[in-house]
């Protein structure tokens, strides 16, 4: 019996300590097309995907990987200015990103948010605190072009644009583990946005995602960590910023915004959310992660060109955001 020909791709990277290695660039699209079309065994899908666990993905192999991705799924042909990957869910705090980026939007910017929801027990996702927001779930490009021509704002989940993806996410609770599918996902920018925002969880995957965002062309990115690996900025901490600028890498570094530990929520109710989007309440933590959040997408926009302007700005602007 012959080989099967996704073996080789197992093969780099299992073959022992002196005799693995990563993926290059052209390997790792070829590999991942291959995945995305259903090529592949279930059992060489587990290998392949554990083992980049267990190794950590190379900026190559992301790059490859995310390559693979766009050239599977249809290209749609709508103005976007910002790209927003939202895949890891909330369990410590409110969904404060979420009012950054409709703020953003209420000031006229066109942003697409993209996620993928409930792999993950006990975390509250994107999708459903949109929905109790008045932003439904986009399940084509046509309804995103509509919702972004009505409010500069739509919510595309996964499954509505690559299902293998979301499908490989829902392994999860399969592998026990959460695979390079979810760190790949951040980087797709399915409208090809000229300002992408990701976050991560774990700090040592932020030069990673810098430098596969330059090798896959992103001429404007920024990655840190945010809080629970969402696009959110914990105004508890220091910041390190790893900026993409006209396709130049670069890392600025914020002074935290309070002081202090923020103890996790016992519960993520939507409706003081809801309230403090509606100013029906007030919140200090809150505000803080949604005008640091936004800070972050006006000076990554070039709206600002430090911190303490891009705090002046996205103060101004969450304070007008119903004007």
């Amino acid at each position: 019996m012959s080989e099967h020909p996704f073996a080789q791709y197992v093969r780099i990277l299992g073959k022992g300590k002196t005799g693995s290695r990563s993926l290059d660039f052209d390997e790792a699209r070829t590999a991942f097309g291959m995945i995305l079309r259903d090529e592949v065994e279930q059992v060489q899908l587990g290998a392949f995907l554990m083992l980049l666990r267990v190794k950590e993905e190379s900026p190559e192999e992301l790059a490859g990987f995310v390559s693979a991705v766009r050239d599977f799924i249809d290209k749609p042909n709508i103005t976007v200015d910002v790209d927003w990957a939202s895949y890891a869910g909330k369990r410590r705090q409110h969904p404060w990103y979420l009012l950054a980026a409709l703020t953003l939007a209420k000031a006229g910017h066109r942003v697409v948010m993209h996620g993928a929801a409930g792999h993950t027990e006990g975390r509250i996702y994107s999708e459903e605190v949109l929905a109790e927001l008045g932003h439904s779930a986009c399940e084509n490009w046509q309804a995103a072009q509509t919702a972004l021509d009505q409010k500069n704002f739509a919510f595309v989940p996964l499954r509505a644009f690559c299902a293998p993806l979301q499908e490989i996410i829902d392994l999860r609770n399969v592998f026990g583990l959460r695979s390079p599918v979810h760190t790949l996902t951040r980087l797709i920018n399915p409208t090809a946005a000229p300002y992408s925002l990701q976050s991560i969880f774990h700090p040592a995957y932020a030069d990673s995602h810098q430098r596969a965002a330059q090798l896959l062309g992103q001429k404007h990115a920024v990655v840190f960590k945010g809080e629970a690996g969402e696009v959110e900025r914990r105004p508890e901490a220091d910041l390190k910023l790893h900026l993409i600028e006209n396709g130049e890498a670069s890392i600025e570094e914020w002074p935290r915004l309070l002081s202090g530990k923020q103890e996790k929520l016992e519960e993520l109710p939507i409706a003081h959310l809801r309230a403090f989007w509606e100013s029906k309440t007030a919140d200090e933590y809150g505000e803080l992660a949604v005008t640091g959040t936004l800070a972050i997408a006006l000076r990554l926009m070039g709206k600002a060109q430090n911190a303490d302007d891009a705090h002046a700005l996205a103060s101004e602007l969450w304070q007008n955001r119903h004007h």
